[in-house]
Parts: structure tokens; C-alpha cells; sequence
């Protein structure tokens, strides 16, 4: 006999059920460190700014490529990024960085922010981070910031960031 999932099991109470599109519990953010998490949405503002200093001092045309406006637009998307590493060190999960980085993608595109210009700002999340979590919650937000990184490359694969551009063939392509 197969049991329907709105059968009681017992007393009128229901079967606990995952969920019903994925087949999977939901995601939980207390199996990881809930306290780095913590810490980090609490320094966002000074782990951000750090991440964007790091970038710029890796690639020294990044302050000649944006200028006031467009600096200011990456340290905001930095501290988005800190609290999306937040959720994912509070799970334990790459989960959240991973998906965002994935969403995310077009719009830097649309932006003409090449790919690199965000895993530079990843590496120095990376380097920010490491100063308010402990080694066990390093290694979780490095999973989840290696995740990120992958996903950002492939796109910068896919949009031709890998390769300078011939000035020539593009004036040809557009026609002018």
C-alpha cells in the first residue's frame, strides 16, 4: 500500500515532508558557523572597502577603467557580496555565493564590467574576510568564494573577456 504524504502517521499528525519541487530539506543556516556569519555582516562596510582596495592595487588600470560613480557602484555589489558569503558561512554551504554569482553575471556584463574586475574583488574578499573568521569558517567561505570564482569565469569565457579585442574586426562587425 502506498501512503499519500497528507496521511496521518499517528495522532492526526502529518509525515514530516522535504520539499515538495526539490525533493530536498530546505537550507538551513545554523549547520555552519552562525557566529563568523555574524561577525562578518558586522564589518561588511570595512571588509568590502578592503576587498576593493585589494583589487585596485592588483591591477593598477582599475582606477583609469571606473571612475568616482563606478567605484562607489563596486564597493556597494563588495557588500552584497560579504553578505552572501555571511549566508554561506552560516550553512556551511556554497549555496548562496554560487547562485549569486550566477544571477549576477549579465548584469556586470550589461554594466561592461569584465569578469576579472569581479574575481579581483572576490580574491580581495577573500583576503578581507580572512581577518574576522576563525580557520574552520576560512575554509567555508573559501569553498563558497571558489565557487563564485568558477561560476564568473566560465562567464568570462563566454563573453570573450579571456582575449583583448582587435580594434579592426570590431569596427568591421559594427560598421563602423
Amino acid at each position: 500500500m502506498v501512503r499519500s504524504y497528507a496521511e496521518p502517521v499517528g495522532d492526526g499528525i502529518l509525515r514530516a515532508v522535504s520539499h515538495p519541487t526539490l525533493g530536498l530539506p530546505p537550507r538551513s543556516l545554523q549547520t555552519g558557523f552562525p557566529e563568523g556569519a555574524a561577525r562578518l555582516r558586522a564589518d561588511r562596510a570595512r571588509i568590502a572597502l578592503r576587498a576593493l582596495e585589494v583589487a585596485v592595487d592588483a591591477d593598477p588600470t582599475f582606477r583609469t577603467r571606473y571612475n568616482e560613480d563606478g567605484l562607489r557602484n563596486l564597493l556597494r555589489d563588495a557588500e552584497v557580496f560579504v553578505e552572501r558569503l555571511a549566508l554561506c558561512v552560516a550553512g556551511n554551504d556554497p549555496h548562496w555565493l554560487k547562485t549569486f554569482a550566477d544571477s549576477t553575471a549579465t548584469v556586470y556584463r550589461r554594466r561592461k564590467v569584465p569578469m576579472d574586475d569581479v574575481v579581483r574583488i572576490l580574491e580581495g574578499l577573500r583576503a578581507g574576510a580572512r581577518g574576522v573568521l576563525s580557520d574552520a569558517e576560512t575554509a567555508a567561505s573559501d569553498a563558497a568564494l571558489d565557487e563564485a570564482v568558477k561560476v564568473f569565469t566560465w562567464y568570462r569565457r563566454l563573453a570573450g573577456d579571456a582575449r583583448k579585442r582587435n580594434p579592426i574586426l570590431a569596427a568591421l562587425y559594427k560598421g563602423g
